[in-house]
């Protein structure tokens, strides 16, 4: 058996593919290290999205290659969506790639080390998708107090700027029964928060004749089997705007541990970009759908993302997008630049922004959004705050890193408080002393017992 270095790049969805992987080598007898210089053999699992995931993925390709060149490690191994989007390229340009498989052959990958280690260079590719409809045996890579969910896989929209769909294959559903099972799973195991992401969550359920509101009702009605402990969070991710809907938002009012946090990906407001895109909306459906949102769920924290530099996008179109910013206020925003995609729709449109005014724009809508959201947090300070602690800081042992309901992981920003006698895994009260435009700094009032 081998010693198995894993870097996992990309989405959340795409870690949970590492956390099945690493279930199955270790079911196969495999130890896994954290270090990869203490591995034989390395897997990257790579992200194809847009330029800049791609770049990363090379350069870890590349820097686990120098690894093995150096005789560091002995094989090396890449995964994910990458591989699956320029397999043949990979395969003929990065000769120290020793197996390579792309979305639909998780299931193959102890079998190709076994392989690999009889000096055999292996690429295995099937046109099936990999079947995500069993609860999987997932190695965390999370910690034992917050898990990602993946309720499914793929993506029906059409968006001109996204290939997830050429990548990852249509939209299909887990089963509510499997879902389930995996969850109260995690439940048991401790885990203090579920995270239920998808490529496009809302979406969860058409396929199959239920949805995801039904879903999310029995998700909250999980209790762990001790009494003394609490049930977890539900935070829902990847939300379509168009499918949100009264009955979501009324459920999330009404229920005490769905998170009161609505992550919604609206790309642009201006209604003739978002048109380009074969997105829906335009400036005033998305304040209105906004506003529903505030009014449905008081206290809510919104988080959204959007791109700046798609083609044809004028100065009035990108100042529509910042007098949005600035008009709704939201709590936590990514700002991207356009990536031009081979296979996507808009990879051949006209007008294609020049790379200074898109860096321009970026960095503008940025600065804006950095003060709203100091703005935001700076209302927090006096607060008192549930926080889940999850890290200890790697620049003191007296500080421990959590993250308030408001927070979603990797992505928002997080709180630190002073160590004392907490352990991770608590979940503390904590009032808010210090704010800066993504961190948060607190003292614990009152905790629960570990």
């Amino acid at each position: 058996m081998s010693k198995i270095g894993v870097v996992s790049l990309g989405c959340a969805k795409n870690l949970v593919d590492t956390e099945i992987v690493l279930g199955y080598l270790t079911t196969a007898g495999h130890e896994i290290v954290s270090d990869p210089e203490l591995a034989e053999v390395i897997i990257v699992n790579t992200c194809g999205f847009i330029n800049d995931a791609k770049e990363e993925s090379i350069n870890a390709i590349l820097q686990m290659a120098s690894m093995k060149e150096q005789g560091v490690c002995q094989s090396l191994i890449v995964m994910g969506c990458l591989s699956q989007r320029y397999r043949d390229e990979l395969w003929e340009e990065i000769p120290e790639i020793d197996g390579l498989v792309g979305t639909n052959e998780l299931d193959l990958i102890a079998q190709i080390i076994e392989q690999v280690s009889e000096g055999r260079r292996v690429q295995r590719h099937r046109d099936k998708s990999f079947d995500y409809n069993h609860v999987h045996t997932r190695l965390f890579t999370t910690g034992t107090h917050f898990a990602y969910l993946k309720v499914a896989e793929g993506c029906n929209h059409r968006c001109a700027f996204c290939v997830i769909p050429l990548i990852r294959g249509k939209f299909r559903s887990r089963t509510p029964e499997v879902i389930l099972s995996e969850a109260r799973a995690l439940v048991e195991k401790g885990v203090r928060e579920i995270a239920v992401i998808a490529q496009d969550t809302t979406a969860y359920g058409r396929d199959l004749g239920t949805n995801l509101v039904e879903l999310l009702k029995e998700l909250a009605q999980l209790e762990p089997s001790d009494p003394s402990k609490q049930k977890p969070w539900i935070r829902l991710l990847y939300t379509y705007p168009t499918s949100i809907n009264e009955e979501l938002l009324d459920l999330i009012h009404d229920t005490p541990n769905l998170v009161k946090y609505v992550d919604l990906p609206l790309q642009h407001v201006s209604g003739r970009v978002l048109r380009r895109m074969k997105r829906p909306g335009d400036y005033n459906s998305t304040t209105k759908l906004i506003e529903t949102i505030r009014d449905k769920i008081p206290g809510v924290v919104i988080r959204s993302s959007f791109i700046v530099g798609f083609p044809g996008e004028t100065e009035e179109d990108f100042q529509e997008l910042l007098d949005f910013l600035q008009t709704t206020r939201l709590n936590h925003v990514g700002i991207f630049k356009y990536s031009q995609e081979e296979n996507s729709t808009a990879y051949d449109l006209d007008a294609q922004v020049p790379e200074n005014i898109k860096e321009r724009r970026y960095q503008e809508a940025m600065s804006l959004q950095q003060q709203i959201s100091y703005e935001l947090n700076q209302q927090l300070v006096g607060q008192e705050l549930e926080v889940l602690l999850e890290f200890s800081s790697e620049e003191s042992d007296l500080v421990l890193i959590g993250r308030h309901q408001g927070q979603a992981p990797d992505v928002d920003g997080v709180v630190y408080v002073g160590r004392g006698d907490l352990q991770l895994g608590q979940v503390v009260k904590v009032r808010i002393t210090e704010a800066h435009p993504y961190d948060l700094v607190g003292e614990v009032v009152d905790y629960e017992s570990a």
